[in-house]
């Protein structure tokens, strides 16, 4: 019998990723420094690690899949881990500091691959975890790609709203650029 035991960290992992798109009030209440030191700890220490954990706990779990894998599949998983890492390499040096840091004092990126997509991290991340289940198709790793993919949608509106707030003119920007898809790939 299985025992989820990833889903602890993995759900307490999302929940604080959740907690740390709140840096304009964290700021407000503590100051710009408190404020993104409490943003950097709840993303980069108790957030993205702890929920990086669950994930290879789940691959552990995974005993019985759903169907066989094998080269294509794992070559196709593989691929898409390598695409999703290339795209969050991209926007993280593109954000420099601001991707670790957020702070009030932020400007728009308006260019590279933020001209295409105003998620690209998360974009890159979505395609991380579904290649997970491509590669390890059991129900623990299903049950944590969904709950990925659930937390992506989320995280993404929590910091919109957050943006907004700190730079004004990001919701200008919403208009401009899509989200999770391309224009090309939407039209």
């Amino acid at each position: 019998m299985k025992s989820y035991l990833f889903l602890v960290p993995l759900l307490a992992g999302f929940i604080s990723n959740l907690a740390s798109a709140f840096t304009t009030k964290y700021s407000e209440k503590w100051g710009p420094k408190t404020g993104t030191f409490i943003t950097i700890l709840l993303r980069d220490v108790l957030g993205i690690p702890v929920w990086a954990a669950g994930y290879v706990m789940a691959i552990d779990e995974s005993a019985e899949l759903f169907y066989r894998t094998g080269f294509i599949s794992n070559m196709a998983g593989l691929c898409m881990i390598i695409a999703g890492s290339i795209i969050i390499i991209i926007a993280l040096l593109q954000l420099r500091i601001k991707a670790a840091a957020p702070s009030t004092k932020d400007n728009l990126i308006r260019s590279g691959i933020y001209s295409v997509v105003r998620h690209p991290i998360h974009v890159g991340t979505a395609l991380e975890f579904l290649a997970l289940f491509i590669i390890w198709p059991s129900i623990s790793v299903t049950i944590a790609v969904i709950s990925g993919l659930i937390w992506v949608v989320l995280q993404s509106n929590f910091e919109e709203k957050d943006l907004i707030r700190r730079i004004p003119d990001y919701k200008y920007y919403m208009n401009e650029v899509p989200g999770f898809l391309p224009k090309k790939i939407l039209k």
